[in-house]
C-alpha cells in the first residue's frame, strides 16, 4: 500500500468525531518539530501534531504537509500555485521511521491544554478531516503545515494564549530574511528563490508571521504562556529529542558561489567583446546569451502575471529581465535590421542599475554581473554613435 493510501486510510479511521470526554481528559497532545532535510521542499523543517489516547491504544500523527508527487501535472500545478496539500493521519511510528530514513532530527514537546481546550481542538481537527476540508491550497507564507498548527492552537486556547513581547518594528526581519537563513547552505537555490520571489517577500514578518517556518513556530511556542486562573504556565514543555541527527552538512565554496562564477563570466565576456570582432562569432555568442536571458524573462512574465503564488508577484527583477529581451533574440535569429529592442533593453538595464538600491525589494548581488553582461551585449547592438565598443557592423545583420 502506498504512503498516500496509508495516510488516507488513517484519515478516515482516526475517529476524532466520536471522542468521549474521558478520552479528552487522558489525551496527550505533542508539538512535533522536524529538522531540515536536503530536498528543496524539506530544508525549512516540518511541523505536525502527535495525539495519544491511551484507552484507545491510539498514537497518531496529524500532518498538514501531505502532497502527492503522482498528481497529474504536478510541476505545472505547483508553479501555478494550484497544488493542493492535505491533512494526513497515520501511526506515529511510521512518521518517525520516515525521518529516521532521511536522517533528520525530530523533537516533541507536550502542549499544556485543559480538557475543554482539547475537546475544542479535536472538533477543529475533525472539521479539517471532512472530505471537503481535508485538502487546501498551499501558501508558503500564510497557509502551510506550520501555520495550520499555529491557527488551530490559537483557536483552541483562545485569549488565554500569551505570545512573548514583539520586537520593535525597526528590528523585524523580512520574510526573505527568515527563509534566507535556511537557504544559506544552498547558495544556488537561494539565488533562484531571490530571482523568483517578488517584493512581498521583503515585507516585515511579525512574530506571528514568522511561525510559517516550523523551527520558528517551535521557538515562539517555547516562549509563549497560557493563562490559568491566577497564574501562567508554559504553553509547551521542554523539547525531547526523539531522533538525534545533526544538521545537514553543506559548506558552499567561495569559488563556486554564484557571485564568483558570474563575475568570472563577466570578465570573459568583456574580453570577448573587446577582442572578438568577427560578425558570425558575435552573432553566435549573442544568440546564446539572449536565449538564456529570454528564458529568464519568460519566467518573470509567468510568475508576475500567471501564478497564484502571491509572494512571486510584483517582482522588480522584471525590469531588467524584461520582454524586450525576447524580441532581441527574435531579431538575432531572423537577422532583422533593427536596433530598437536592444536600445530599450539597454535603457531599462541602465535604469535598473541606477535605481536598484532604492527599490522596495532585495536584489541578490550575484545578479549584477549578469546585468552587466546583458548591458554590454545590448549596447554592442544598439547602434549608438557613442558606442565605446565601436562595433557598428554588428547592427548590420
Amino acid at each position: 500500500m502506498s504512503r498516500l493510501a496509508i495516510v488516507l486510510l488513517f484519515t478516515l479511521l482516526s475517529g476524532l468525531t466520536s471522542l468521549k470526554s474521558q478520552e479528552a481528559a487522558e489525551a496527550e497532545i505533542y508539538l512535533i518539530t522536524c529538522g531540515p532535510g536536503t530536498e528543496t521542499y524539506s530544508i525549512y523543517g516540518h511541523t505536525a501534531l502527535r495525539i495519544i489516547i491511551p484507552s484507545k491504544d491510539s498514537d497518531l500523527v496529524y500532518n498538514w504537509g501531505v502532497f502527492d508527487f503522482s498528481t497529474p501535472n504536478f510541476a505545472w500545478k505547483f508553479a501555478k500555485g494550484r497544488l493542493e496539500y492535505m491533512l494526513g493521519v497515520y501511526p506515529f511510528n511510521n512518521f518517525l521511521q520516515d525521518y529516521f530514513m532521511e536522517g533528520r532530527w525530530v523533537e516533541e514537546q507536550k502542549i499544556n491544554l485543559e480538557q475543554d481546550e482539547i475537546e475544542l481542538l479535536f472538533r477543529l481537527i475533525a472539521e479539517n478531516l471532512r472530505p471537503e476540508n481535508r485538502k487546501y491550497r498551499y501558501d508558503f507564507f500564510y497557509d502551510n503545515c506550520s501555520s495550520r498548527v499555529r491557527d488551530l492552537l490559537e483557536k483552541a486556547v483562545g485569549e488565554d494564549l500569551l505570545y512573548p513581547p514583539a520586537p520593535d518594528s525597526e528590528k523585524l526581519p523580512s520574510f526573505r530574511d527568515k527563509t534566507g537563513e535556511y537557504q544559506k547552505p544552498y547558495p544556488w537555490l537561494n539565488l533562484g528563490i531571490d530571482l523568483l520571489m517578488g517584493s512581498p517577500g521583503d515585507k516585515k514578518a511579525s512574530l506571528r508571521d514568522r511561525m510559517f517556518l516550523p523551527i520558528e513556530l517551535q521557538i515562539v511556542f517555547s516562549e509563549s504562556k497560557v493563562s490559568r486562573d491566577d497564574r501562567t504556565l508554559n504553553l509547551i514543555g521542554d523539547p525531547v529529542r526523539l531522533l538525534d541527527f545533526g544538521a545537514p552538512s553543506h559548506r558552499p565554496g567561495f569559488i563556486t558561489s554564484p557571485l564568483m562564477v558570474f563575475s568570472l563570466l563577466l570578465i570573459v565576456m568583456i574580453l570577448v567583446t573587446l577582442f572578438l570582432k568577427g560578425k558570425n562569432i558575435n552573432l553566435a555568442i549573442d544568440i546564446l546569451i539572449f536565449t538564456v536571458f529570454s528564458v529568464l524573462a519568460v519566467l518573470m512574465l509567468f510568475f508576475n502575471i500567471f501564478t497564484l503564488h502571491q509572494q512571486m508577484k510584483s517582482n522588480f527583477n522584471i525590469i531588467w529581465l524584461n520582454p524586450f529581451i525576447i524580441l532581441c533574440l527574435v531579431t538575432l535569429i531572423f537577422r532583422l535590421r533593427s536596433v530598437l529592442w536592444f536600445r530599450l533593453t539597454f535603457c531599462l538595464l541602465s535604469l535598473f542599475l541606477v535605481t536598484s538600491l532604492f527599490l522596495p525589494q532585495y536584489i541578490n548581488p550575484a545578479f549584477f554581473p549578469l546585468m552587466i553582461i546583458l548591458h554590454i551585449r545590448s549596447l554592442v547592438r544598439s547602434g549608438f554613435k557613442w558606442n565605446p565598443f565601436n562595433l557598428p557592423h554588428l547592427t548590420q545583420l
